[in-house]
């Protein structure tokens, strides 16, 4: 059956061939006198290798399949499958700061205006003109009938981004975005009229908390005016010749709240394959690579190793810690020594961060940021009440040895414990108030295996105001164990101390409840840097997460020396033993120089 060409091209979807060639004529022009036989398309142009361009230019046709029946079924494919935008649309918003960031919170609010621009369009397309760091793409389907997946790519930052048609050449573009077919459905789905798809890119936006290292500090924004998530074609997003100098990364995503970026990996899946990084997405909102460090990354197997010595460590440690207090408050006959109620302090602060540091990552999987902020500032409170409490113990220990026991101040252990205590309060109240506590992630070299906790997000504050206090605690309780320990070795050179004092037991418990009642032993926390990394994290958590069994040995043993747990004096004012010395935190020392010195004179 013979038709007018133009009647046969009228029938055909305009995806389809919309130019004819017959004999150097053109048949889509209704007065050509050329036929066309009613063939299938699909047969005609089945050997069709992609877009020829070169031959496109010389037949002077663009965005078209050329067809020549005369020879055959020669078919060039001029449909250039890499389109640029129909259209320009200007949008007068400032976004830089005073630090030439691109502001989040602006970028929020440009992101949620996306639908207001489906109706200033003319075409299906149009290139949205931003500003100084952000480029972006706006593609609505004007027939919801014809929904497919649609993919923009770009080769570098400074490239704008284009509309790829066909899935061979976005492979050859450095970066690319492709919205499934899937996300288009539950934008119909969700009583939208015209679905669209917008997608951004913002370079140097304003960084988190955390102060994370964003690759090629690109951010990539996705919007279709629906809340889109749980998809199972999931959102692709692909970043080609990459070179990870040493760097892990991590596919990440941010839901836009807040005043600045707080990424998350929920959602996202990140694959590594050589220099390509796939990130697979089930839901629409702001996306970036993050890099983190090797030396700030750990192996799957050693966090796991690690987590299990943690876990029966702190669970232990809870036990024990709960078996002193225990012990103190219902069982206990007498009065407890000054040592011994500040001792009882610092047990309580113990106890409160094991137990907290239990519970952290089943909150942390609940993910209730309000819950996770109360989580963190829990557990900081808990650790900055312990490092205080090192240092009372430093402080009262010197106090000890100074006035050689006899410490006069009024309600002493009143005023020791108010300062202790509040101290650590005020400062988690103003890092709450800042909003400093939230979800932070551990990462592994296997993102799959990354963990989430509740803690501080911005490294900053952790570094000022844990290890920059602790490193203050450290100097003052370590430089108060070698002077101990220097007073030890002179009294048990005293030539009236008893030879039971020289038993190595006796010493490896005053030497283990010292280090633990001043913290000596979170020390190990300076070493985990380089090569001695991996080592000091395996000894400063076995030390640590059983540092409240260790104290509840050394409460155990100081507490049951001697008659009514007293120490023993003779005539001269030695003490008749090194535990006796030390009992409870060193609550009836001696100054062995005088002692010495006293005997000398005899």
């Amino acid at each position: 059956m013979e038709v007018s060409c133009f009647t046969f091209l009228k029938s055909l979807p305009k995806w389809k061939w919309t130019i004819f060639a017959l004999g150097g004529k053109n048949c889509s022009d209704p007065t050509a006198s050329c036929k066309c036989g009613n063939f299938s398309t699909n047969t005609v142009c089945k050997d069709k290798t992609g877009f020829d361009e070169d031959s496109c230019k010389k037949q002077g046709y663009n965005d078209k399949y050329i067809i020549n029946m005369t020879t055959g079924t020669f078919c060039v494919n001029c449909d250039n499958p890499v389109k640029n935008p129909d259209e320009t649309i200007q949008l007068d918003t400032v976004f830089e700061n005073d630090e030439e960031e691109v502001d989040a919170s602006k970028a929020v609010e440009l992101m949620a205006g996306m639908g207001e621009l489906i109706s200033k369009m003319n075409g299906t397309s149009a290139e949205l003109s931003v500003g100084k760091g952000v480029e972006g793409v706006i593609v609505r389907k004007t027939n919801p009938e014809e929904l497919d997946e649609v993919s923009f790519a770009y080769m570098d930052p400074n490239d704008k981004l284009k509309i790829v048609e066909d899935a061979k050449t976005l492979q050859t573009f450095s970066r690319s975005i492709s919205v499934s077919k899937e996300a288009f459905e539950k934008v119909i789905s969700s009583n939208i009229t015209i679905p669209y798809a917008a997608v951004l890119r913002f370079l140097n936006m304003t960084r988190d908390e955390n102060n994370s290292t964003i690759l090629a500090d690109e951010v990539v924004a996705i919007e279709m005016g629906a809340e889109i998530k749980n998809l199972t074609e999931k959102i692709s997003i692909n970043f080609k010749n990459v070179v990870l100098d040493k760097q892990f990364p991590n596919c990440s995503s941010w839901n836009g709240e807040g005043s600045k970026p707080n990424w998350t990996l929920e959602g996202c899946e990140t694959i590594v394959e050589g220099q390509t990084i796939k990130c697979r997405c089930s839901h629409l909102t702001f996306f970036a690579i993050l890099l983190t460090p090797i030396n700030e990354t750990i192996s799957s197997s050693d966090l796991n190793t690690l987590t299990m010595i943690t876990q029966v460590g702190c669970g232990a440690s809870v036990f024990f810690l709960g078996i002193i207090l225990f012990m103190y408050f219902l069982i206990r006959k007498t009065k407890a020594s000054t040592a011994t109620q500040i001792l009882i302090h610092l047990i309580g602060a113990l106890f409160l961060l094991n137990l907290t540091f239990l519970v952290n990552h089943f909150v942390a999987d609940l993910k209730s940021p309000v819950g996770c902020e109360i989580m963190a500032a829990v557990m900081h409170f808990s650790m900055l009440a312990t490092f205080s409490w090192f240092a009372a113990q430093g402080f009262h220990l010197c106090l000890q040895l100074y006035s050689g026991g006899n410490i006069a101040i009024t309600r002493y252990v009143l005023k020791v414990a108010v300062f202790t205590w509040t101290l650590p309060g005020i400062a988690v109240i103003v890092l709450g108030s800042l909003r400093k506590y939230g979800e932070l992630t551990i990462y592994t070299d296997n993102p799959e295996n990354n963990v989430a906790m509740c803690w501080i997000t911005d490294n900053n504050v952790h570094y000022i105001v844990n290890i920059g206090y602790y490193a203050l605690v450290f100097i003052f309780t370590f430089s108060t164990v070698i002077i101990t320990m220097s007073w030890l070795f002179c009294l048990r050179r005293n030539k009236s101390a008893s030879p039971q004092e020289n038993r190595s037991g006796t010493s490896i418990v005053i030497i283990l409840g010292l280090c633990c009642q001043l913290g000596v032993t979170w020390g190990f926390a300076f070493f985990a840097y380089g090569s001695f990394r991996v080592a000091a994290t395996y000894i400063f958590t076995i030390l640590n997460s059983f540092q409240g069994f260790f104290l509840f040995i050394y409460y155990f043993k100081t507490t049951r020396v001697g008659p009514g747990g007293a120490a023993a004096k003779d005539g001269s004012g030695s003490t008749n033993s090194s535990v006796s010395t030390l009992k409870s935190g060193l609550e009836s020392v001696v100054n062995p120089y005088v002692s010495f010195e006293k005997q000398k004179g005899m």
